[in-house]
């Protein structure tokens, strides 16, 4: 399948410069692109690697400059681009299959007429689950949850009793919601499961990133806010309560019972202790430690985590610190040396008051 550089700039809205009759075949990144290619710059700085490039046309930012391939111009570069990749290369059309003869399905369950539910997926006693959902092969839903319209799960995900989805959520492959929170109490010298009967609730328009683990509460339930994002591999302890719209990136832990706003951010490989709150729309840097609670709108990073200005402050300073470790050195050297002429001084005065 073919397109001009024209018909694309009417599907997506751009305006042309250089030829509009240039054949295009593939949507693809710079790295990639061959003859008969489009591919995207997004800023300017990036612009330079069309030099080498064998792309055809190049979808670009409406004020680039002028480059010396033929290229489309649009107010949004990722936007437009996601289009024409869809446009080559369109998504299979899904195949409806109902309620697999190798699935494990309870005769207490109450499943919509329209969902697929896959082969060997297991569906407990008294769950529900609600139209248009899709059950990969290898889901484990166990009794008593609660699946609203349009979900979907991914391959090998176990939803422990009680668990409830929203609608439109979509939970990755090997995500694990509602294990049991590590809470514990030390009886006659004993580890003991603390309380552990609560539930987990993911809200509307949730996603929910490979191999994320999410406990239940102590006795209600951890909650994931409307819409909010979850990378790959996240933590999320009991009694959590995460806000509406959050961007939670991989590796992120986040120990029990705390609580976020709505449009928190959290980069890579964040860490944040038990029963703190981080305010509406802050975001915490890659590896940040968070020990206490966060402002709205602010930005900490570091470890501990401080606000922005002050770590940069010591990060500043981190560099310096074998100079100043050198001329801390070089002053208390002078320090003993000045001690040692005042004792030197004192003695000879000494001496002469007894002559």
């Amino acid at each position: 399948m073919s397109h001009t550089l024209a018909e694309l700039g009417a599907i997506v809205g751009g305006s042309i410069s250089g030829d509009p009759n240039t054949c295009i075949v593939r949507a693809t990144v710079i790295d990639d692109a061959a003859e008969g290619d489009i591919t995207l710059i997004d800023k300017a700085e990036n612009l330079r690697r069309l030099a080498g490039s064998r792309a055809a046309a190049v979808v670009l930012p409406s004020d680039a400059p002028d480059v010396a391939i033929p290229a489309l111009r649009v107010a949004s570069v990722h936007e437009a681009f996601g289009r024409l990749v869809t446009l080559f290369r369109p998504r299979a059309e899904v195949r409806r299959i109902g309620v697999s003869p190798l699935a494990a399905v309870s005769p207490t369950a109450r499943i919509a007429a329209d969902v697929d539910v896959h082969p060997f997926a297991v569906i407990g006693d008294d769950v529900e689950i609600g139209s248009r959902s899709t059950i990969h092969p290898g889901v484990h839903v166990m009794a008593g949850c609660r699946i609203a319209e349009d979900v979907t799960i991914y391959s090998n995900s176990v939803l422990y009793e009680g668990t409830i989805v929203g609608p439109r959520a979509v939970i990755h492959a090997a995500v694990v919601l509602g294990c049991h929170g590590f809470g514990y109490k030390v009886v006659e010298g004993r580890h003991e499961r603390a309380a552990q009967f609560g539930h987990v609730e993911i809200r509307a328009d949730v996603e929910i990133g490979a191999g994320t683990t999410i406990d239940r509460g102590s006795y209600g339930p951890t909650i994931i806010g409307e819409g909010s994002k979850l990378d790959d591999q996240v933590m999320i302890g009991h009694n959590c309560r995460i806000g509406k719209h959050n961007l939670i990136c991989s590796q992120v832990g986040i120990a029990g019972s705390t609580t976020t706003g709505d449009y928190v951010t959290m980069a890579g490989q964040v860490g944040v202790r038990d029963h703190v709150h981080i305010g509406d729309r802050a975001i915490l840097g890659a590896k940040a430690g968070v020990s206490n609670d966060v402002p709205a709108k602010a930005f900490f990073f570091g470890c501990p985590a401080t606000p922005e200005r002050e770590q940069k402050l010591m990060m500043a300073s981190y560099s310096k610190l074998p100079e100043m470790r050198r001329e801390l050195r070089k002053l208390q050297r002078q320090v003993e040396q000045l001690a040692e002429q005042l004792r030197a001084n004192g003695d000879e005065e000494k001496q002469s008051s007894a002559a």
